[in-house]
């Protein structure tokens, strides 16, 4: 035990704490409620690429330490999927990096790029471990909130741009948007990278829900705008596009100097990690489109059955455009506390939730929006709507 007064836990990371996932995750188990909280998928992915993990590890491939930059196969494979999808041509060798998940490459991308007292803009409300990283890299983060328009949570691009100064060296962007489901649009895009070319920024953008858009949204990879490949360290997840999230399989794709660059932090944080899951991952980015439309179009009917189910029970629902996740306005049953409101929905109604003020700087502006998650089984979900009803009746 220590004897002096200095507190244990360095003053960058003192206002983290013990997330709110695990403080409602516990209270599910808890109270026996369904777990609408966090971003997990309760079943596997395909059938066929489980099976390739299990022949890797049979077979003796990845048990050991992987290359660096991960095995070839999937820096390949990555590389083949940006153009396929999106015309985007990147080396393997050179401009691929493989991460221990999306959320070491952010860390990663974070404490190579940024300078002590560097400004980041990254939209809020915003996925909690960017304050984090920011923090752990000295940065100082400027949120341009994401407010509620026309049934959905929309950009200020004039807020934006007087966010940047001269001290901006960054923008954090994630589309589509976790929380809000949020898919920025050709317009806003362009008017983005019109924005980083003009100031000289750097962007990261987290892309992880790229294959989970709806309705007439379509996703646009940052990097495929003018001036913008050269300056965009660009995120991927094989957790989200393949609902294998415990195999932590993420990566980048960037210029080669920009993935030297974070690859030099990334290696003292795992230096490597998922050996026999990254050849896994590799067979699964060559899935045909069958599987990606099924995916989504799964993860579609799921989301209008739980929007459908939360509209009926007295939220006001802004139906996302992309991810897996709802958020909900709870004043039209009388709430405006998001905090309490999810503390007591499992008793109430034997169901978690997330309170988007923990996504905000400004946690007045996310005070009562609530956020669900509709990766779940369709039986889960239909149970968790009969059980929410009974906020409607009283």
């Amino acid at each position: 035990m220590t004897s002096s007064a200095r507190p244990l836990l360095n003053r960058r990371l003192a206002e983290f704490g013990t997330t709110i996932f695990a403080e409602m995750s516990a209270l599910a188990l808890k109270t026996g409620s369904i777990n609408l909280g966090q971003g997990f998928p309760d079943t596997d992915g395909p059938e066929e690429i489980r099976e390739a993990a299990v022949r890797a590890l049979r077979d003796g491939r990845g048990n050991q330490y992987p290359p660096g930059p991960g095995i070839p196969e999937l820096r390949g494979a990555v590389a083949a999927h940006q153009q396929q999808r999106y015309g985007l041509s990147y080396d393997p060798d050179r401009e691929v990096l493989v991460t221990a998940g999306a959320t070491e490459a952010i860390a990663a991308s974070l404490l190579a790029l940024l300078e002590p007292g560097d400004e980041v803009i990254a939209f809020e409300p915003y996925y909690d471990s960017y304050a984090a990283c920011m923090a752990m890299a000295g940065g100082t983060r400027v949120p341009v909130t994401l407010r509620p328009h026309d049934g959905s949570f929309r950009l200020d691009l004039d807020e934006l741009r007087d966010a940047v100064t001269d001290r901006t060296r960054l923008l954090l962007i994630n589309t589509p948007h976790n929380p809000t489901g949020t898919v920025l649009t050709r317009e806003e895009l362009t008017a983005i990278a019109e924005l980083a070319v003009e100031r000289d920024l750097l962007v990261v953008t987290d892309e992880v829900y790229e294959h989970l858009v709806f309705d007439d949204a379509e996703h646009l990879p940052l990097a495929t705008f003018p001036g913008m490949r050269e300056r965009t360290v660009t995120i991927g997840s094989a957790g989200k596009s393949f609902s294998f999230t415990g195999w932590k399989v993420g990566w980048i794709t960037s210029t080669p100097e920009l993935v030297t660059a974070v690859r030099s932090a990334k290696q003292f944080l795992t230096y490597v990690a998922s050996g026999p899951f990254q050849y896994a991952v590799a067979e699964a980015l060559a899935l045909p489109d069958t599987y990606f439309s099924a995916f989504r179009a799964d993860m579609l009917a799921k989301r209008d059955l739980l929007a459908a189910g939360l509209a009926e029970s007295g939220f006001e629902v802004f139906k996302p455009a992309g991810t897996y996740f709802i958020t909900t306005d709870i004043r039209p049953l009388g709430e405006s506390d998001g905090f309490a409101f999810c503390r007591a929905l499992p008793e109430r109604a034997g169901v978690v939730a997330i309170p988007n003020a923990v996504f905000y700087d400004h946690r007045e502006a996310g005070a009562p929006f609530v956020r669900f998650a509709f990766c779940k089984q369709t039986g889960v979900l239909e149970e968790a709507v009969k059980r929410l009803k009974a906020l409607a009746e009283g």
